[in-house]
């Protein structure tokens, strides 16, 4: 018969890394700033959208 061998770790089952601009926006409290700015203004333009 052929059974198939299981390896505990490969390496398919890890995520990957983060590469050094993801590292970058998720730290950097500057650019979080301008995220969340940026999400709040689609939030409001949808929201004034609505109400004309």
């Amino acid at each position: 018969m052929g059974y198939k061998k299981i390896k505990a770790y490969y390496e398919e089952a890890y995520p990957p890394l983060p590469t050094g601009w993801t590292r970058f926006t998720r730290k950097n409290i500057f650019w979080q700033f301008v995220r969340f700015i940026v999400l709040n203004l689609k939030i409001m333009r949808i929201i004034v959208g609505g109400h004309s």
